[in-house]
Order: C-alpha cells, then structure tokens, then sequence
C-alpha cells in the first residue's frame, strides 16, 4: 500500500453523546489550528476492507485535516464473485493527540474511489464517527446505480451548530466505521464491484477539521 493517511477531510454529523461536554457557551472560535502538531495513532483497524498493513492515517502539515489511505478496499457482486464479498468494512480505532488547551471536531469527510456498475446494479458507501464511549452515529449513505464506469466522490458535511467536539482534558479514541456494499440487481451473470482505492494501489478518504480552545479552569 502507498504512503499514509494524510490528514485532510472531513466527517459527518455527530449525533447526541454522553461525553464530558464543553460548556454551554465555549470560547470564541478558533479561526486558525494550533501551530503544534497533532499526532494520531491507529489503535486498532478492523474489517475485510482494511486487512492488516492496507491502511494508513496521515496528517496535513497545517493540522486542518487527516488522511486515511487504504489499498485493499473492493467490494464486488455479480458473475463469479464470492457470496460474502459483495460488502467490505473497516473501523478505524484512532488516538488523536491534540495540543494542550484545545479540541476538536469532524466538520466533514470526503471520501473517493472507483466504481464498475452494470446496468441494473447499485453501489452504496456509507460511513459513521463516534468518540470512545459515546453512542455510534447514524450511518451516512450515498448511494450510485448502474450503468456506471467511473471515479466516485463522496462528501458528509456537519453544520457547524451540530458539531460533536471532544472533551478537554480526556483522551477519547475517535472511531470511523466505513462501509462498501454492492448488488448485482438485474445483471446477475456481470461483474460489478466497487472500491476506496485507485489504479496506482491507494486513495485517501480526507476528514477536515474543526478546532476550539478549551475553557480554562
């Protein structure tokens, strides 16, 4: 698999969490990141679309955003494919190391890839976010019908009221579960697969995001 996970788009709504949470009314809006460097560490990588070693997280040099990037992401159905291969997922297990004084958020996720859908066929990508020990999110759908030969993009964005931050002063691993599912529909006898990865071995799902300083005590 190529190079790492850059940090660099975004993720969806965040639903109601039961997380420490700021204050009911937080310190002005952080414009500009921090100038330390975040660091994030894959806890964990759990899926059949992400086996060991065909992910990665990577960081931007401004701290707006992270990569993610996989290179065994396809989920395929139709023609000789194997029964269980028409969904693949990944849940990524990330610990964020955020400077000291501020928090952040998912205001939104882009992700990409390709897909080969015959006529008749449908692909759907999906993703959630969630913090350690909040409940999961609802899953964001987007979904792609056949006849269709080509680059996909998906995007989940977060108004900025619905922003879910993470609490201060707690580290909380921060979960991504993404999903590719494909369905054969009326062309049975025909490959149709889709993917989060590209012809050179990678593609980078981008999560942009958000910052705010914490309350000072």
């Amino acid at each position: 698999m190529a190079g790492g996970l850059l940090m660099s788009s975004a993720i969806a709504a965040l639903l109601t969490t039961t997380l420490p949470a700021l204050p009911a009314h937080p310190s002005p809006v952080v414009t500009d990141p921090p100038q330390d460097k975040i660091v994030i560490d894959i806890a964990t990588v759990n899926g059949s679309g992400c086996r060991k070693g065909t992910a990665a997280v990577a960081v931007s040099p401004d701290n707006t955003a992270f990569t993610v990037t996989y290179s065994d992401y396809l989920a395929q159905a139709g023609g000789n494919s194997d029964p269980t291969a028409f969904r693949k997922n990944c849940q990524l297990n990330l610990v964020v190391h955020v400077p000291q004084g501020f928090t952040y958020a998912i205001a939104s996720a882009d992700y990409r890839g390709f897909a080969s859908l015959q006529p008749g066929a449908t692909g759907l990508q999906r993703a959630s976010y969630y913090f350690q020990g909040s409940p999961e999110t609802v899953f964001k759908n987007h979904s792609f019908k056949g006849p269709y030969n080509d680059d996909w993009q998906a995007t989940d964005e977060t108004e900025w009221a619905q922003l879910v931050w993470a609490p201060c002063g707690v580290l909380r691993n921060f979960n991504i579960n993404t999903e590719l599912r494909v369905t054969a529909g009326s062309s049975p006898d025909k490959v149709s697969f889709m993917t989060m990865d590209s012809t050179d071995g990678d593609i980078s799902t981008v999560y942009h995001l958000a910052w705010q300083k914490c309350p000072t005590s």
